[in-house]
């Protein structure tokens, strides 16, 4: 080997492995990636009536249809493309249930390849607990190739050794094994993904270079297929977590006749289904006309849900004569709301929150352009809003108060990120859409 040049492990394939790969004629692969099993969701018991429970144990449950899949299929293969944990573990708890499912599928004859995630290499007691036989835990230190003689297969991959990896691993993979359904295992952002930390960055070309069939990827919880020559795809995360983390989720089932991908299909696996229903109020002339416009809605997101239970976001907006009721006694419509919830669908709806964006029928950009108080009012809050430099100033401005704030209050989904401009202009924006309008009207 010459000096510099990185060492690639490579399992052989024997004279009657290939012989029986030639033979072979169908197989399927299941790709699936950012487990995040027992994910903590921080602070849902702040949230009225959420089902903690339920929405704590799905990450599990959703990798037990997952295997359940495996098994009823003949899966041949299932590739985790990383962050199977959500960081270090609080017990052993959740490695071993991860390989107690994995060991189901030993006497199906599924075989398992795992690459690490960001997620996974902050676990120090991931590193400790054996997985069984039938599964492969890919290195982290350099690109590993492992050919199935079985199958015909070759899958190439290298996991994260820390949390933080910012070269570029794909360029190091080695090239495709002739004759052989080559698969990719990467944990990566590629070229940038919104919501994503810049995490082993590459891009398509440098896929493309390596004559792959199949680039297995993670990282990004939203599903992708970024290329169907070769097949680059994203698949999502198992189980939606939180309300950014809508829409169905599942896995990718890949499948192979005589050497060539046929189909690539998604399933769903997700037990809980996370969704943001927006209602235009425009129509609405008292707040019993807002009920029956979230009635609908609720309805048609339970019928899309197929069953699981729904986990709603709803966001009402627009201009609307039913806006000084609603704000008026906003906590006593939210809870109509929540109850309009349980009556369409019982246990499996649930109103994670309710925001009210509705404005009244005022016309504020003529407001703004008086010369009184409520006119410089309207034209400073915007003023803030709409500059960068300004809700800078004003995040610093609230530095201290932040500190002051409790742990709770300042993290997660509804935490008050006072030093986040982003969020400062939204908080900025509801000022304008319900205090003034509220001013106006002698509330």
């Amino acid at each position: 080997m010459r000096q510099g040049e990185r060492q690639l492990a490579v399992r052989p394939l024997g004279e009657a492995g290939a012989a029986f790969a030639r033979d072979h004629r169908a197989m399927r692969l299941l790709h699936a990636a950012d487990l995040h099993l027992d994910s903590p969701l921080r602070g849902l018991e702040r949230y009225e009536g959420a089902p903690v429970d339920q929405i704590r144990g799905a990450t599990r449950r959703a990798f037990e249809n997952l295997i359940e899949l495996c098994l009823a299929e003949r899966v041949d293969a299932l590739l985790l493309a990383g962050d199977l944990y959500d960081g270090d573990w609080k017990d052993y708890g959740t490695g071993l249930f991860f390989a107690a499912q994995l060991a189901r599928l030993r006497e199906s004859g599924t075989r398992v390849y795992i690459i690490r995630g960001n997620h996974d290499a902050a676990s120090q007691v991931t590193r400790s607990l054996k997985l069984p036989e039938h599964c492969r835990d890919l290195y982290t230190g350099r690109p590993e190739s492992v050919l199935d003689e079985a199958l015909g297969l070759a899958i190439h991959g290298q996991g994260f050794a820390t949390r933080e990896v910012s070269e570029d691993l794909a360029a190091e993979y080695p090239e495709a094994v002739p004759g052989l359904l080559n698969v990719g295992l990467l944990h990566t952002s590629l070229n940038g993904r919104p919501g994503h930390a810049a995490y082993a960055p590459t891009s398509l070309a440098t896929l493309r270079s390596k004559g792959y069939d199949y680039w297995a990827l993670g990282h990004v919880h939203e599903r992708e297929v970024v290329s169907t020559d070769p097949w680059v795809v994203f698949p999502g995360n198992l189980q939606g977590r939180h309300a950014r983390e809508t829409g169905a989720k599942g896995a990718t089932l890949v499948e192979v006749v005589d050497g060539r991908i046929r189909s690539v299909t998604h399933r769903d696996f997700d037990v809980v289904r996370w969704a943001r229903c927006e209602i235009d109020v425009s129509e609405a002339g008292a707040p019993s006309d807002v009920l029956d416009l979230v009635a609908a809605r609720l309805e048609h997101a339970l019928a899309g849900a197929d069953g699981r239970l729904l986990a709603t976001r709803l966001v009402l907006h627009g201009p609307s004569r039913a806006h000084a009721a609603l704000v008026a006694r906003e906590e006593h419509w939210v809870s109509e709301i929540r109850a309009c919830a349980i009556d369409r669908g019982g246990d499996a709806a649930w109103i994670e929150k309710v925001q009210l964006r509705t404005r009244a029928e005022v016309d504020l950009d003529g407001l703004a352009r008086h010369d009184d108080a409520l006119g410089h009012l309207i034209r400073a809050l915007r003023g803030v809003r709409e500059s960068p430099a300004g809700l800078l100033e004003l995040a610093g401005e609230l530095a201290d108060l932040r500190k002051a704030l409790p742990h709770e209050l300042r993290e997660g989904e509804d935490g008050l990120r006072l030093d986040d401009p982003e969020w400062l202009a939204e908080a900025l924006a509801d000022v304008e859409r319900g205090i003034l309008p509220r001013l106006l009207s002698g509330d």
